[in-house]
């Protein structure tokens, strides 16, 4: 398992503390999950904003910002947990920016199932919930931590989720088609490690933001720009 380190307050702690998922590792022993998910503040955040399959934020807003995670990767959870909720506070929730997910699954088995899982959410416009989620109880990568009871508990604690529906449209062509959405303009940007972040004026070039850190701070500075051109 490889990482790629970000730079934070001391360089020389950098790599120890905080990095970009990079490469998978062996599958280890499976991890029970959890009986139940409270998703009441998961809720909250997301509450009223308008989300339209992987899109989040409304469809007229100047700025898209692009995110590239693995729901494996500890540090995408990291900024999920730590910095997604100010940028949907101070730019999402005012029209201002559009957030659209890129789901890659390149750390493990467990990747895939909750990809599969969350494009399938996506097709009822439940995607940030339930990936913010799944994020918020992260297990273990490659643990086996993504079983069935896990994403049926996580889809339940959705409000507006038909878990059913959810779980049947797993394998309909629309998910494999986002998936492999994904992983092409990961290779067009050179992706090689998450999270990974593009913007741009709505409709415009969007442009890979080289972030230094993993809180809301490595990207309010390119989105303000943006937002005053």
């Amino acid at each position: 398992r490889l990482y790629a380190g970000v730079a934070v307050a001391a360089a020389l702690l950098a790599a120890a503390l905080i990095g970009f998922s990079a490469l998978s590792g062996d599958d280890s022993e499976s991890a029970p999950p959890p009986a139940a998910v409270d998703g009441r503040a998961t809720a909250r955040l997301f509450a009223g904003i308008p989300q339209d399959g992987i899109a989040l934020g409304r469809p007229d807003a100047p700025v898209t910002l692009v995110e590239f995670a693995d729901f494996q990767c500890p540090f995408c959870a990291s900024f999920a947990r730590d910095a997604l909720p100010e940028i949907v506070r101070k730019y999402v929730r005012p029209g201002k920016v559009r957030i659209e997910y890129r789901a890659l699954a390149f750390i493990g088995s467990d990747s895939d199932a909750a990809r599969e899982m969350a494009l399938a959410a996506a097709q009822q416009d439940r995607l940030w919930q339930f990936g913010h989620l799944l994020f918020e109880n992260q297990g273990e990568e490659n643990s086996g931590w993504v079983t069935e009871e896990r994403l049926e508990a996580t889809a339940n604690a959705v409000p507006g989720l038909d878990v059913e529906r959810a779980l049947a449209d797993r394998s309909v062509a629309a998910v494999a088609e986002q998936a492999e959405m994904a992983e092409h303009h990961a290779r067009q940007f050179e992706i090689s490690g998450t999270p990974a972040f593009l913007a741009g004026r709505t409709g415009g070039k969007l442009e890979r933001i080289e972030i230094q850190s993993l809180d809301a701070g490595a990207l309010t500075p390119t989105l303000d720009s943006l937002l005053e051109e």
